[in-house]
């Protein structure tokens, strides 16, 4: 029989006000599993990034409690790093050194014997297809390559915690799948992670549980397909039109099927149940009304539809 899942992240009314009474993080709740991978999904400034600076000993709380592997973040920040491995958004690496002198250096940083730390780079040289640039300057990588060598470095002193701050952001898409690829491994291997993020496919591919933030709040928290499972809906059409986008959503609600039209971010949103001939029926209804479509869509419910209902705004504000 399948024990309760244990928290190894907990967070107890955490909260930032930055000078100006900037509430960045509000009264936050959360607790994360050992072995899970947990999304923090939201737009800039939703107070991601701070979350994670608090649970990291980088940002001071204003009050509240962050408890990372059974320890109090505050009351002991160099017992906190130990079991904590951190890859923030911009890139750290150190760049008077080697690919391999990066990992090397930091296992010693990390208590660990010369021996043990020239070991440990190399496994992670290979773990990471870093190899053939171990003696380069860190310089001459590519974003991907960069990305992956800071993910090495966070996880060498094997941390039970890992940290991700938007890993995949500014990486080409060929980049993004490969660090997707290894963040898949280091879940199968049992690590915890934790990641923020604004894509919502990557929060949707990687992600066991997802937590919905904005303005400092989680407004929903779930695994991907239950939150979805919150549209209510089957379809999502989006539709361009010439004229008056608000009276064409009011006009769209008489439409065979609609649950909610919405206008965000200049498009007409229209949820329907049902995907059997959607896209005549909506051309067809707008036409009915005076409306020329521009352009138009259909998807299924995305993450994305999950943040539009809850905000009723763009998930990329």
């Amino acid at each position: 029989m399948t024990g309760e899942p244990t928290a190894v992240i907990r967070t107890e009314a955490l909260t930032k006000v930055y000078p100006g009474d900037i509430l960045a993080v509000d009264a936050l709740d959360l607790e994360v599993n050992e072995g899970e991978i947990f999304g923090l999904l939201g737009p800039n400034g939703a107070g991601k990034t701070t979350t994670v600076g608090m649970l990291t000993t980088r940002v001071i709380p204003t009050r509240g409690k962050a408890i990372v592997g059974g320890i109090d973040v505050w009351a002991h920040p160099s017992l906190a790093k130990q079991v904590i491995g951190v890859v923030s958004q911009t890139n750290t690496l150190d760049r008077g050194l080697t690919v391999r002198e990066n990992l090397f250096f930091h296992g010693l940083y990390f208590g660990m014997s010369s021996s043990e730390a020239q070991k440990a780079a190399d496994e992670a040289l290979e773990r990471f297809r870093l190899a053939d640039r171990a003696s380069a300057d860190t310089n001459a990588l590519s974003g991907g390559m960069a990305q992956r060598l800071m993910v090495a470095r966070s996880i060498l002193h094997r941390p039970r915690i890992l940290f991700l701050d938007e890993p995949s952001a500014g990486l080409d898409p060929q980049s993004r799948l490969a660090l997707w690829e290894i963040l898949g491994e280091l879940h199968e291997a049992g690590e915890t992670i934790l990641l923020t993020t604004h894509y919502m496919e990557e929060a949707d591919r990687l992600c066991d549980r997802v937590a919905i933030m904005d303005r400092g709040r989680i407004l929903a928290l779930d695994t991907p397909a239950e939150l979805k499972r919150t549209v209510g809906a089957d379809t999502i059409v989006k539709i361009s039109a010439e004229g008056d986008l608000d009276a064409l959503a009011i006009h769209l609600e008489g439409l065979d099927g609609a649950m909610r039209v919405q206008v965000v971010d200049s498009v007409v949103r229209v949820h329907l149940r049902g995907s059997q001939g959607v896209l005549p029926r909506v051309v067809a209804r707008a036409e009915a009304g005076g409306f020329t479509v521009t352009d138009l869509s259909v998807t299924e419910p995305t993450l994305e539809a999950v943040f539009i209902n809850l905000t009723g705004k763009d998930l990329r504000e």
